[in-house]
């Protein structure tokens, strides 16, 4: 049986004593053979106290240990704890280490993405599920414990307002909160003291366990790195500020050699049963393979959990990533290397705020294993190569004269060797509101019982917000819940059937359990969803594309699109003589594609007249899920079709946020089977494309699993056969993928899509069989619908058998194609693989 060190050391009763707790704590900590440092000792006595705690001490001090402390003393008294913070990625690391003390059966986790064992007495969640508790339950959320780390999103600009609301209705909780740049502490400890009357204790430390050196870098990014590696101060993070720029990195030091042989075959050893099985999966591999790790947010979660398991095994040099793993990701680094100062903030390009300098530089430096971290900064390109120039020249008079100096490029933000040291002693800006008022927020509230309306007003009368900024939240608060009643998404009880309770209002009874409102422009969505006919033979797809029109833009994706837009329309100008400069001038003109751009923007100017609210939000009309679900294509296919390699994570997401909407906010009423079949095919790709996470999880539920060995299987490949609906979809799309080709007698590449015993000459003497009957083959909407496709699984689930009928425009549909899938093969691939068995006619 796993050894669960925290779970084996629970009392037998609940009714136990804050002394036994602490002192059965403590043993664990001398069993780790860890040394509690001043502050942790202090604010794990003051939780055993009953106190709030505000934990503000540096990175690499073991603010994780305290939390650990508080879920143990939770669970012990048999309550339940929530620990939040701002990314997933955080999230889902918190969920497994918290797995391997307490057991996979006491935690879960929630990211709006994933839920795994959501009821569990301990839970890891992004800051916004923890926000949705507070809203919907007030005081009587379920947690009696509330962990915020990485409190200092307070401030963030879109996100803040989830960090804030627990402050404002958690009153029947207490609080950790932690960061090591919280800035002022007073406001946070007056507000928690008097939200849940308990004392609330500030613990704060400066000096970090790992010192930090700095150095200032004026030889070019390629040069610093061997250095650092030679001088072994590797791990290095190489910290860029964009995607690109960190995937460019990576492939850019391929030529360098970091690793010996040995290390090499070390790190070989470890990728044994790693899935690579994206299209951006070799690269990743291949970095890998080389002793280079590449960490952000565009790389599916899969290779971001890898990258981080064999860099806390040391076998990776560098890391290229971006300035996400100052979000308390646990990457082990002894030096940070910035490529910069400045970064792009939303509005302009600016330099480093001393919150965000001081949130990455902490990562360097390991405690337990480093004496000290190390943190340098590159100077300028420009300032590198006039370096290098002035060197060259060694001082003669004559050379320098010629020497033409590079300038700055247009728009630099600039920084020197100044600024790097003043940001080293710069304090953290002061936290500052972003309270806002959303639908989601109101449905959340209005949903409680009792006078939800008054719970509303509280909620915007307690928040952190000046008098006027109160008196505006308010007014957009009436303007919003009108516009609910309107839809009767929020009904108002009639006096006299309202319930002893005094509850007052009622979510419309037609909408599903989980709906959600959690987009600006949901409530567009279900209005329009009315207008659209179920009878259209794309219905379905322009549901999908209502979903997609209320979700931020993926502009990287979206670029791509237009790109091809343009070079499809420069192709056709040219073959037609079209003038080169009213070519240029008609690109300018063209969009990436955008289904139903007319009925969206009229439709939606109209919702927007009725409703002034609304402000500068505004549709965005796109077809990413919609051209993959219409064309049948794989996740793999639309990365390839449009080289997203690089953003297969933001391919990723953006299929997840229409999931979401489909699932949550799109009224069942609404879901024809078709959609129906829509819905699990999306949720396929999900499955089939990363799910790491819940195969993890339920490897560790498993009685004989061992933390250790589970590590060295990090990407296993999902059960995408457990869901029958959502199995048959990905056959659908792979079933289609066969047929396009075969429509336009391409054999070739039609076999090439599947297994199968039959050549590119046999099949095309069977379709000639089928052409001396039929004019085509079919593939309009109608040929495209499940009921043409015929499932037989097999009883002991080895192999299902499929049978497509082709739709011809006689509508006699007496032929078909048969095909077998080995579920055994399509766990282990993670997607069905089709085999061809015959073409033929149905008798």
């Amino acid at each position: 049986m796993t050894d669960h060190p925290l779970l084996r050391r629970l009392p037998k009763s609940t009714d136990c004593s804050n002394d036994e707790l602490l002192a059965a704590f403590l043993d664990y900590v001398a069993e780790k053979k860890l040394e509690l440092y001043p502050a942790q000792e202090e604010a794990i006595l003051e939780l055993f106290d009953d106190r709030n705690v505000i934990l503000n001490t540096p990175t690499g001090s073991g603010k994780s240990l305290v939390a650990l402390a508080m879920h143990f003393r939770s669970l012990a008294k048999g309550q339940r704890s929530v620990y939040t913070c701002p990314i997933k990625a955080l999230v889902n690391e918190k969920f497994l280490a918290l797995c391997r003390d307490f057991g996979p059966d006491n935690v879960g986790m929630a990211t709006g993405d994933a839920t795994v064992n959501r009821s569990a007495p301990i839970l890891c969640c992004t800051a916004e599920i923890l926000s949705n508790y507070a809203l919907r339950d007030g005081a009587k959320a379920p947690f009696r414990e509330v962990i915020m780390d990485e409190f200092h999103y307070y401030s963030d600009r879109e996100r803040g307002v989830a960090w804030q609301v627990p402050l404002l209705t958690l009153s029947e909780s207490r609080f950790l909160l932690m960061s090591a740049t919280m800035g002022g502490t007073e406001f946070f400890k007056e507000g928690l003291t008097r939200l849940t009357k308990a004392e609330t204790s500030i613990v704060a430390a400066y000096e970090r366990p790992v010192p930090l050196e700095f150095s200032y870098a004026q030889t070019s990014v390629d040069v610093t790195l061997q250095e650092l590696v030679s001088a072994n101060k590797a791990p290095v993070y190489l910290v860029h500020f964009t995607q690109n720029d960190a995937a460019q990195a990576a492939q850019d030091l391929m030529s360098l050699n970091f690793c010996t042989a040995a290390e090499k075959a070390s790190i070989k050893e470890e990728l044994v049963g790693a899935k690579f099985t994206s299209p951006y999966g070799k690269e990743v591999k291949k970095y890998l393979s080389h002793g280079i790790g590449i960490h952000h947010a565009g790389l599916l979660p899969k290779y971001r959990v890898l990258v981080e398991k064999l860099a806390q095994r040391g076998l990776l040099k560098v890391i290229c990533g971006t300035d996400t793993l100052g979000v308390g990701v646990n990457v082990p680094i002894r030096t940070v290397l910035l490529t910069r100062l400045s970064k792009y903030g939303g509005e302009k390009v600016a330099t480093l705020s001393a919150r965000d300098f001081h949130q990455i530089t902490g990562r360097a430096g390991r405690r337990g294993y480093d004496d000290v971290g190390y943190v340098v900064c590159q100077a300028p390109e420009h300032v590198v190569e006039n370096a290098k120039m002035e060197a060259k020249a060694a001082g003669d008079v004559k050379k320098m004269r010629k020497m033409v100096k590079k300038k700055a490029p247009e728009g630099f933000v600039g920084w020197n060797e100044d600024t790097f040291k003043k940001l080293q002693s710069a304090t953290p800006e002061p936290l500052t509101s972003r309270f806002q008022v959303s639908h989601g927020m109101l449905l959340q509230v209005l949903s409680r019982p009792g006078d939800a309306c008054a719970a509303m007003r509280q909620l915007i009368a307690d928040s952190h917000e000046t008098a006027n900024a109160k008196k505006q939240h308010e007014k957009r608060a009436w303007q919003l819940f009108r516009a609910l009643v309107q839809r009767k998404i929020i009904e108002i009880i009639p006096t006299a059937q309202r319930p002893a309770d005094g509850t007052k209002l009622r979510l419309n009874v037609e909408l599903q359990e989980d709906f959600s409102l959690n987009y600006t422009l949901s409530l567009y969505l279900i209005d329009t969803l009315a207008l659209i006919d179920p009878a259209s033979p794309t219905y379905a797809a322009d549901i999908m594309t209502l979903c997609e029109s209320i979700l931020e833009n993926p502009d990287i994706i979206l670029r791509r699109q237009l790109d091809q837009v343009k070079d499809e329309a420069m192709l056709a100008m040219k073959n037609e003589g079209v003038p080169f400069e009213e070519r240029i001038a008609k690109l300018e003109e063209l969009e990436y594609p955008k289904p139903c751009r007319d009925f969206i923007y009229n439709t939606f100017n109209a919702f927007s007249e009725a409703h002034p609210w609304i402000g500068q939000e505004n549709i965005r009309p796109k077809s990413i899920a919609r051209e993959m679900f219409e064309n049948f294509r794989t996740f793999s296919d639309y990365i390839n079709d449009y080289e997203l390699h690089r953003a297969e994570g933001v391919l990723l997401r953006h299929l997840s946020g229409v999931h979401k909407v489909l699932a949550q906010t799109v009224p069942d009423n609404f879901k024809t089977e078709t959609v129906q079949e829509m819905e699990a095919w999306i949720a396929g790709v999900l499955r089939g494309t990363d799910s790491s996470l819940l195969d993890e999880w339920e490897r560790m539920r498993d009685p004989n699993f061992n933390p250790d060995a589970q590590e060295e299987k990090p990407t296993e490949a999902p059960d995408i056969t457990r869901n029958k609906r959502e199995f048959t979809a990905l056959i659908r799309t792979e079933i289609f993928r066969f047929l396009r080709p075969l429509v336009i007698e391409n054999y070739a590449q039609a076999i090439a899509t599947v297994s199968s015993s039959l050549n590119a000459d046999a099949l095309a003497a069977t379709m000639e069989s089928y052409y001396a009957d039929h004019e085509r083959i079919r593939l309009d909407n109608e040929a495209r619908n499940g009921r043409h496709t015929y499932v037989e699984p097999s009883e002991d689930n080895g192999t299902w058998r499929i049978c497509q009928v082709f739709i011809d425009p006689e509508d006699l549909n007496d032929w078909q194609a048969e095909f077998s899938v080995d579920l055994a093969q399509a766990r282990e691939d993670g997607k069905p693989t089709l085999v061809l068995t015959a073409v033929r006619k149905i008798e």
